[in-house]
């Protein structure tokens, strides 16, 4: 790490000497010549690490930001590690969002695999995705690239790599990768020629969304009202287009979040899980009539959220969990007798494991990330409580907000046709197989070393009960499982109490693989006998969950 100020201007001279862009060399020079040690040493205390998510970060200038030198860097690696695996004549498919750069990342990408001796083609424009998972295996590539930092605040961007198989990167390809791109010495060495690449014309997205009719039984009804936000992303012309040739009537689009706007304008943070993100969705639904559910995908639209009415409460809606959509879309594929396996993963909740054995289907739990997810063999669907979706993995080998935004809608109206809604048919499943509430404690960091720290005193001082329920197990997975590979997290297992009404419980504690956090998930269990008794089985499981958590985060020092 370079500290010396001497040294860090070197390294910040050498940096800008060879930046192919004019706005990050302005505001490199301009920190030179303001002396701004802090700033530098922040931009230059390594280099931003390429992992199984790619690349995701700030935009900025230096080693630790996004911006051109780094991505350049990256396709130079990812190009050579292509060709050592023999795929050095292939196709790479490169799709991007509409942040800030993701454009001419995109280009420099495209550049790059045509210099290496690849070839390449990049979408027609700023498109979802699980538009571009999809072009990987439609078209024969031997990768894919998508620019994109999903759900991040608007000073990130990032950079995801699919290899042929239409699945994100796992180990050993991620280090293999990252091995390549520290052996790019001067970017003068990366060929980048001005032309050579493909710009792909429509084709491509037509025929995803002809897949996307797949998802959908025919015949079933389409009667749904939705209010739409794409929340700035670029999701709104696909799934307008998506539902157009469903037959499900036009979404009211949510107006000040329907235009792409890197920005992010109208919320704090683009993604719907965060307080205040759907605000204006939900304003919008109150003000049109008829509706009967709201639908939301983030900036890159691979992520669908769902919220149902909630009649007496302030804001007259209320968002369903990640946890209960993905209970949810299992239901109602187990309906639509769907075989194969449905999948989850560690941090999601254990319902669709009930749901699946109660239908004698395979049931699979991976680690968190549809980079798992989508190598489980036999896939049919799989979820992640991040509100990620996989409906059609024939089709797409990632979560898909477009896909399950049309599922959920068949859903609503196939529900709304017997008089029932969404609400309804989770109290079936909480009847069937027990009330299985969840909630999550996350907290966002400025100093990284904090979650460091939290992880090092629940493992030197593991607790022995956590809201009165008894720790029967404790999985350290950095040490790996049989069935899953070494990973840092913990997680604990809770004996029921009879007298507290609770049959289980389970925590897993993880730090966050792309945002400065710290996340634990929590989930109870509460047998329910009755739909009389489902109000006060959700009263147990609001109380159990606010005692875990606290307690969660006394012996985390967080």
């Amino acid at each position: 790490m370079a500290t010396d100020p001497a040294e860090l201007t070197h390294r910040a001279q050498a940096w800008l000497a060879e930046d192919p862009d004019p706005e990050t060399r302005d505001e490199l020079a301009k920190l030179i010549a303001a002396e701004d040690t802090d700033e530098l040493a922040a931009r230059f205390a390594g280099t931003l690490q390429f992992g199984t998510a790619g690349l995701r970060g700030e935009l900025g200038a230096g080693p630790m930001r996004m911006n051109r030198s780094v991505v350049i860097r990256a396709a130079a690696g990812l190009a050579a590690y292509l060709k050592a695996q023999g795929n050095g004549s292939g196709l790479v498919v490169i799709g991007y969002d509409a942040r800030h750069k993701s454009a001419d990342f995109a280009r420099d990408t495209a550049a790059v695999m045509v210099g290496a001796g690849l070839r390449a083609a990049v979408l027609p424009r700023p498109l979802p995705t699980p538009v571009l998972a999809f072009a990987i295996r439609h078209l024969g590539a031997v990768a894919g690239v998508e620019v994109t930092a999903s759900h991040n605040p608007p000073r990130d961007n990032g950079y995801k790599v699919y290899l042929g198989d239409g699945s994100q990167i796992v180990p050993p390809a991620d280090g293999e990768i990252a091995a390549e791109i520290a052996a790019v010495r001067a970017l003068a060495d990366v060929p980048r020629p001005e032309t050579g690449w493909e710009t792909l014309d429509e084709t491509v997205l037509d025929a995803y969304l002809a897949r996307t009719d797949a998802v959908l039984t025919p015949g079933s009804p389409r009667d749904t009202n939705v209010v739409y936000t794409p929340m700035h992303g670029v999701g709104r012309d696909t799934l307008v287009a998506a539902f157009a040739r469903a037959g499900f009537p036009a979404p009211t689009v949510v107006a000040e979040q329907a235009e792409p706007d890197p920005d992010f304008p109208t919320v704090a943070f683009p993604n719907p899980e965060e307080p205040g993100a759907m605000d204006l969705a939900f304003a919008t639904a109150r003000d049109t009539a008829g509706v009967d559910i709201v639908i939301a995908n983030d900036p890159d639209a691979d992520r669908c959220a769902v919220a149902v009415p909630a009649p007496g409460t302030p804001d007259g809606w209320r968002m369903l969990r990640g946890d209960e959509v993905g209970a949810l879309l299992a239901a109602h594929l187990v309906r639509k007798r769907a075989a194969g396996t449905f999948a989850t993963t560690i941090v999601s909740s254990q319902l669709m494991s009930r749901i699946a054995a109660a239908a004698a289907l395979p049931y699979e739990e991976t680690l968190t990330g549809f980079k798992w997810l989508a190598r489980v063999d036999g896939l049919r669907y799989a979820f992640e409580e991040a509100l990620g979706y996989c409906v059609d993995p024939a089709g797409v080998r990632d979560k898909d907000g477009i896909t399950a935004a049309l599922l959920i809608t068949e859903l609503a109206a196939e529900l709304k046709q017997s008089g029932r809604t969404l609400g309804d048919l989770l109290d079936d499943l909480a009847l069937e197989h027990g009330l299985h509430a969840t909630d999550q404690l996350s907290v966002r960091v400025e100093d990284l070393s904090l979650i460091a720290d939290a992880m090092r005193r629940l493992r030197e001082q593991p607790p022995t009960a956590l809201a009165g329920l008894t720790v029967a197990r404790a999985d350290d997975l950095t040490r790996g499982t049989e069935t899953l590979p070494p990973t840092d997290g913990l997680r604990y297992y809770l004996s029921g109490s009879p007298a507290a009404g609770i049959e289980a419980a389970r925590v897993v504690v993880r730090p966050s693989g792309t945002e400065p956090k710290l996340k634990c998930y929590l989930e109870v269990v509460v047998p329910v006998s009755s739909a009389e008794t489902l109000p006060e089985a959700r009263a147990k499981a609001v109380t159990a969950l606010a005692s875990i958590k606290r307690d969660l985060a006394e012996a985390a020092g967080i």
